[in-house]
This record gives C-alpha cells, structure tokens and sequence, in this order.
C-alpha cells in the first residue's frame, strides 16, 4: 500500500475509533473529503453541521445541501451570526478565534442532542504553518482533526477526492468572507455582501481561485497569475471595474502577487 493510502486507512481507522462525529461542513475540499469518509465509515453515525451566515456565500451553502441529499446525509444547519458576537466586528487579531468558539460550541451542543461522540473539522496538515486562532478554540474545546491526525496534505486530499469521484477535488479554496478584510478594519454586513458579490461576478467570468480583499474603499483583487492577461482585457477590465464602482469600491486594483493564501495577515506582528 503506498503511503497516500496508508494516510487514508489511518484517517478512517481514527473516524472508527471515535465512533460517531458530528462534522464542520463547510462543502469545501476538505470537509466534504472529510464528511465522505466518515459517512462511508460510520453510516448514520456521521452528520454534517453547516453554519449559516453572512460571511458564508449561499453558494456554498447551497453546496452542502445538494452534497448531503445527493449522498444521503443528515445535515443540520445552525445560524451562528459572527457579527453578534462582542468584538468580533472590529475584526481583532483573535476574531477567527472568536468565530471558531462560538461555531464549535453550538455543534457541540448539536451533537450532544443527537448523541454524537465527538465533533470533527476539517483543517490538513497545510494550516500548521499560517496564523490560525481558530484552531486554539479546536484545541480548548476538544473538537477532533481527523485530516491532521491522519498527516494529510492539501495536496493529497485532493488526489484522494479525485479518485473518490468527489466533486469539489479541483474547487477552489475558499475561507470565511471576514478574511478579506484587514485587521482593524470594522466589518459590515453591507462590506461583506460587497465582497461576496464582487467575488461571485469573478467567479461568473470563469475565474478559479479568487479573492477580493477590501481596504477602505479600495478592491484588491487576487487571481492566478496565469489569468493576468485575460482580466487585463478591456472587454473585461472595463466592465467589471463600472461592477465593483457600483457595489461601493472607490477603485479596483489587481494584486501583482496573484493568489496567496491568508495574504492579509502579512499585517500582523505577531
């Protein structure tokens, strides 16, 4: 067996010791390869919980519905709105934190309700070198990480959707709408619909990876490098420049660095 395998073998050897697992569900990459094996490995006594909120487009939310009903998943989902929670508006240095803990308490609750072990996310080996508060709030409230358990990558979890025939294996990532903004900068729900749409309108044109951080009144769009050149055609420039005037931005700027994954903490001392 070679190692990708024995990686996915531990991961499912781990989900039958735990018995039952409430999962985070997110319908990204790595909570739906998540969700899958669990349900696969443990039937009705994996359940998927997704929050709903307006930092998380409907979209996705949509997603994970479709992906529960198509696999036959008891799917749960809880309004857990971030904006309600003190402090969490004026987007701290500790707000995924904030988020984080607040998220996984409900969904202990749920599982606890519907007499569930434990509660699993779905962060991979990848998110130990980033700035992530959300995963102390993991840590304090015993929730489970089956993907890190496991030792999986990113990389690999992708491979391994691709030969499961899951759908989301090449899908973009994705992350709560309040990471596009700076910290400090308070967050809106009239900031984060703008974020949301300018994003969507992005991904409407065919873009893959895409994120529109927010400075003020300013739209710092990240793509791909390789789709420099498209957007930079006037055919596209120009209108989706007139989009993002219309939703608030003052000015549309193009990152020159292209994508980067948690680009916005490069402002933080830490």
């Amino acid at each position: 067996m070679d190692v990708l395998h024995e990686k996915k073998q531990h991961l499912e050897d781990y989900l039958k010791e735990l018995g039952s697992v409430a999962v985070a569900f997110s319908s990204g990459v790595d909570s739906t390869f998540l969700l899958k094996t669990a349900h696969d490995v443990l039937g009705e006594k994996a359940i998927a919980v997704t929050a709903r909120s307006c930092s998380f487009p409907a979209r996705e939310l949509n997603e994970a519905k479709d992906f529960c009903q198509v696999e036959g998943i008891e799917h749960i989902i809880v309004d857990s709105e971030e904006l309600s929670i003190e402090g969490f508006s004026q987007n701290p240095k500790n707000r995924c934190y904030l988020c984080k803990h607040e998220l996984f308490t409900k969904i202990k609750n749920i599982a606890a309700e519907h007499g569930i072990s434990y509660v699993a996310e779905g962060s991979n080996m990848d998110d130990n070198g980033d700035y992530r508060p959300g995963l102390m709030a993991v840590a304090e409230l015993g929730v489970k990480s089956p993907l890190r358990e496991a030792k999986l990558t990113k990389e690999e979890i992708r491979e391994l959707s691709k030969e499961m025939g899951l759908p989301t294996w090449d899908k973009q990532s994705f992350a709560c709408l309040s990471s596009r903004f700076v910290y400090g900068e308070t967050i809106t729900e009239e900031k984060l619909s703008m974020v949301d749409r300018a994003e969507q309108r992005l991904l409407d044109l065919g873009f893959k990876q895409v994120r529109v951080r927010i400075h003020g009144n300013i739209a710092r769009i990240e793509i791909e490098p390789s789709e420099f050149e498209r957007i930079i055609q006037p055919e596209v420039a120009k209108p989706l420049t007139e989009y993002l005037n219309e939703l608030g931005f003052l000015y549309v700027t193009l990152d020159l660095g292209g994508y980067q994954m948690g680009s916005m903490n490069k402002t933080l001392d830490i």
